[in-house]
């Protein structure tokens, strides 16, 4: 078994370029922010951020990356307007994220997270200094049999909806590439992540619970939730990012051996229905907080989107090889995203309260054990 993972990843991005795909993005600019906190030089490829509120805007992103906004499904314009890019290594996130909107837009998802890695990956193929390539995709990719237990990272890609196609596809493509190009034992090594439902500061997606309550608590609206007895694995974002972190560092000491696909998901406890979650916000936020509409009848009725019931991820191959542990219980992790927003609401600096979280996160890693009191922001 491996030790666990440090704060500081062994100074792995010390000085190094990462290029991060997504950077505008909820978790992209998360691990952007992390990024430069370990001293790295962060280089982003995206596209414009949501209209409206989003974190690349409010912690002021912009002015501490060299940011391109370029489509990746368009390969001339990517090898044309990022060919000067050299990184050590790249950590590929930029995708279309949302499972309804595949539903309405099934062609175009499969250009950006299918055809769009493809290009990233001819991109990074061709740079000089890279060492290790992180391809992120998502619990999602699995072929869901509403089983009991976690999905392992050998169990079969699938996916009703086009997203989860999706990024079972892209898993597909990143392991042609892996075997194709990135083969050599000394030369880049390539893995593929896959982590839970995400949650976190900054998150203003579509169709998403926590910021859907958000959106709802500002307005002064109900919250109406569709499938409250649907089970996911609900972690804070920094919970699988600092697992991505991890497998880049080991990839570029340790190579090869670590270039496969890996889970990152959250303990037991943090494995809820989403009913459990919409209460534990309401519980931490308090006096003016959220209030839920729930669906008179859970059953599905005809047309509805299909949407899984049960998705569960079997993080031990990451615990016992690469040391990593989910560090926040589920209150910690959602007294840290009331406490962000309610930050953000008061106006306070989002750049700076965004790294504290970070950095407090670090701390947690750097105990080795896990704190069972809210993590409070400074």
């Amino acid at each position: 078994m491996s030790g666990a993972v440090s704060s500081d990843f062994g100074g792995a991005f010390k000085d190094r370029h990462v290029l991060v795909t997504g950077h505008t993005g909820f978790k992209g600019g998360w691990i952007s922010h992390w990024l430069m906190q370990l001293g790295a030089r962060v280089t982003g490829i995206a596209l414009a951020p949501e209209l409206g509120p989003n974190l690349y805007d409010v912690t002021g992103l912009k002015g501490d990356v060299d940011s391109r906004l370029i489509d990746i499904r368009d390969r001339g314009t990517l090898l044309s307007q990022a060919g000067d890019i050299d990184a050590d290594v790249v950590i590929h996130m930029a995708a279309q994220p949302f499972v309804r909107r595949s539903y309405a837009n099934p062609a175009e998802t499969f250009a950006t997270n299918v055809s769009g890695t493809a290009h990233v990956l001819d991109l990074a193929r061709d740079m000089p200094s890279l060492k290790a390539v992180v391809v992120v995709t998502s619990d999602k990719c699995y072929e869901n049999n509403e089983w009991d237990w976690g999905y392992r990272e050998n169990d079969p890609m699938g996916g009703s909806d086009p997203y989860s196609a999706s990024k079972g596809a892209t898993e597909l493509v990143a392991q042609s590439y892996r075997r194709s190009f990135f083969n050599a034992p000394d030369g880049p090594q390539l893995a593929t992540v896959r982590a839970g439902n995400v949650f976190g500061g900054g998150d203003w997606g579509e169709d998403r619970l926590i910021p859907d309550i958000v959106r709802a608590v500002a307005a002064d609206h109900l919250v109406k939730i569709r499938n409250p007895h649907s089970i996911r694995p609900w972690q804070h974002v920094l919970e699988p990012l600092s697992g991505y972190l991890a497998l880049a560092a080991r990839l570029v000491s340790d190579g090869a051996s670590y270039a496969e696909p890996w889970n990152f998901g959250p303990d037991v406890s943090g494995t809820v229905n989403v009913g459990a979650l919409a209460k534990l916000m309401q519980d931490y936020w308090g006096v003016g907080g959220p209030r839920f509409e729930f669906p008179a009848s859970s059953t599905s009725g005809a047309g509805t989107l299909h949407e899984a019931g049960i998705l569960r991820l079997d993080s031990t191959k990451a615990q016992t090889r690469l040391g990593w542990r989910p560090q926040l219980s589920l209150a910690q992790a959602v007294q840290m995203t009331v406490d962000w927003y309610r930050a953000d609401t008061a106006q306070e600096n989002m750049k700076d309260f965004t790294l504290t979280q970070i950095a407090q996160y670090g701390a947690l890693m750097s105990g080795g054990t896990q704190n069972n009191t809210p993590v409070a922001a400074q």
